[in-house]
């Protein structure tokens, strides 16, 4: 609930529904995934997302607010989880099919850690990335810089010669397409999608892709905005 530039934008209406309960609802039609849980922070402010948590019938772990790394940490602890895979409550255009992709590829490779979010070639905003308890255990313990307490993953990807590192791409390169929400001009550009969709959320990544390449004066709504940089906190 505290972004900065977008402040609440997690339980945001989008057309209906919460942009979480959109992120929830999609992940869980991943194939591949036993549970989804939300880890949330022990702020007061995101009791809020408690609240929406018991009506999405999904269960939420609460932990550090600056410390998202710690807070993953210990979600996993509390929920004995042997495989962890990070998704962002900011997608909600997150895609089942991609998830399983990643986390078939991790399952493949015998990787500490897989995604498809450093050598980018997917739409920002379709971000999985997926790692071992036991990696995720020694990036809890060494990891000494702020940033990669708040990213959670830096100290596994930046450190490939203790981690096994996979990144799954896909074959056209579309990384210049930004569906993540960060800003008002985010949340107008997904708002337009889910009208597009007439408030369903059960359609897929490749329907989106074909609508813009028909109107792609849409993307052009938000294509400005700026990325945080990774030690921009």
């Amino acid at each position: 609930m505290g972004s900065t530039r977008l402040p609440g934008k997690v339980l945001l209406d989008l057309n209906g529904c919460s942009m979480l309960g959109r992120v929830v609802r999609r992940a869980q039609r991943a194939q591949l995934l036993s549970e989804v849980t939300v880890a949330c922070s022990t702020e007061k402010a995101d009791e809020a997302i408690v609240d929406e948590c018991q009506k999405l019938r999904i269960r939420v772990y609460r932990g550090s607010d600056s410390d998202v790394l710690a807070r993953y940490h210990g979600a996993a602890v509390e929920y004995g989880a042997d495989v962890i895979v990070r998704i962002t409550s900011d997608c909600p255009l997150i895609e089942p099919e991609i998830i399983d992709k990643v986390v078939a590829e991790f399952q493949r490779s015998g990787a500490d850690y897989a995604s498809n979010t450093i050598a980018r070639s997917y739409p920002r905003g379709l971000d999985t990335e997926v790692f071992k308890r036991t990696a995720l255990d020694r990036a809890w313990s060494e990891a000494t810089e702020a940033y990669q307490h708040v990213h959670v993953t830096p100290y596994l990807y930046q450190h490939p010669e203790s981690f096994k590192n996979v990144q799954v791409r896909h074959s056209e390169d579309l990384n210049e397409l930004r569906w993540t929400v960060d800003t008002p001009e985010d949340f107008e550009f997904i708002s337009h999608i889910y009208r597009q969709f007439h408030g369903k959320d059960d359609f897929s990544w490749r329907e989106v892709i074909a609508y813009l390449n028909q109107n792609p004066e849409v993307a052009d709504i938000n294509r400005h905005i700026r990325q945080k940089e990774l030690k921009e906190l």
